[in-house]
């Protein structure tokens, strides 16, 4: 089975270059005869960005059609068809490219993890997924059987019919001679890429400053964090920590470097490389912390509040606590304003650690 030759570990940012590649490739096997062109995105962001590559497929392509979860893409390229996902089936989380012609195949199939891997250098570049590829059309053609299975009755009359004839027409020819050795050639660049994808990453962490500070700016946060809502869940832990009460009458830049340095050193004891901290207001911080439970994400609230306690006994400029706030969202970007409201009420009703529920998407 393909899925156990090629099965392996992959990040988004090499899912993007394989799917890249497909995608041209489907470009370049249009006059092999009858194509079927099939892309699940999960989300409609990720589809937007590569609109222009599919409206040129769709022109090429006997059917194409595209899978999003939700109902928000009503404005696809003429000829794509949209199979709409629900975002509790599998389906949902998977990143599939599917191109196949008589004379041609390839697939991707990934299936998202909802983890992240810590050295990359964005929330969505970091994304890990389990997966396997193809360039032989056998395989190609067993998962647009599969997909067949799966979603006909989701598509329009004519496109269940221009899919099915383009299978029936495939069936019935044999594979081409030289596809295993293309599949071998690219699996052996694949294998470099991803070598060398490694090595350039081990190099950005040997070369970042060893004081750098672990604060992230706003314009460094979006970035980092991306755009689709829906995806990877992050837990967000927003943390108050006032001035402390036995030094009312201490003020002056020394005493706010101080308190900085005492308060950064507690916040990002807690952090992995995966995470990312940044600085709401003077008194207020947000931990982001990828793929973390509520459950993870309270634990460490309580565990911040110890450290708080621990390092007050020796830092007179550091407080012996904080008010702070839990939760886990997919949205993107974030929702700030919510956790800084929330901090209002924790401190009003005097609740160390609050929860808050988020139902984004």
């Amino acid at each position: 089975m393909p899925a156990a030759r090629n099965a392996k570990l992959f990040t988004k940012s090499a899912l993007v270059t394989l799917s890249h590649a497909m995608e041209r490739a489907a470009l370049a096997a249009a006059e092999d005869g009858p194509m079927l062109v099939v892309a699940l995105f999960q989300r409609l962001p990720y589809f937007t960005r590569e609109r222009r590559v599919y409206e040129r497929i769709a022109e090429r392509a006997a059917v194409t059609v595209v899978g999003l979860v939700g109902d928000q893409a009503a404005q696809l390229p003429a000829g794509t068809h949209l199979v709409t996902l629900d975002g509790d089936e599998p389906y949902a989380r998977e990143w599939t490219v599917l191109v196949l012609t008589p004379r041609f195949g390839a697939v991707l199939e990934a299936h998202d993890r909802e983890e992240v891997d810590g050295a990359a250098t964005t929330l969505e570049a970091g994304r890990l997924f389990d997966g396997w590829w193809s360039l032989r059309r056998d395989d190609a053609l067993h998962k647009a059987l599969a997909l067949q299975a799966a979603f006909a009755d989701r598509l329009p009359p004519d496109a269940r019919a221009a899919l099915a004839d383009v299978l029936s027409y495939v069936r019935d020819l044999p594979a081409g001679a030289g596809e295993s050795r293309a599949d071998a050639l690219a699996g052996l660049l694949v294998a470099h890429a991803e070598r060398t994808g490694t090595e350039l990453a081990a190099l950005r962490r040997q070369l970042a400053p060893a004081d750098r500070s672990p604060l992230t700016g706003p314009d460094e946060l979006r970035r980092w964090a991306g755009d689709a809502s829906g995806t990877l869940p992050v837990a967000l832990l927003g943390v108050r920590v006032p001035a402390p009460h036995r030094l009312p009458e201490q003020t002056g830049r020394r005493t706010g470097a101080l308190r900085n340095e005492g308060l950064l050193a507690v916040l990002s004891r807690v952090l992995r490389d995966t995470d990312r901290l940044t600085r709401l207001t003077e008194d207020d911080f947000l931990l982001m912390l990828p793929a973390r439970s509520m459950d993870d994400a309270v634990r460490i609230a309580h565990q911040l509040q110890a450290d708080l306690a621990a390092s007050a006994a020796t830092n007179a400029f550091l407080p012996d606590g904080a008010f702070q706030l839990v939760m886990t969202t997919r949205r993107r970007p974030f929702p700030v304003d919510r956790i800084v409201a929330a901090l209002d009420w924790a401190e009003q009703e005097g609740v160390p650690i609050a929860q808050l529920d988020d139902d984004g998407r």
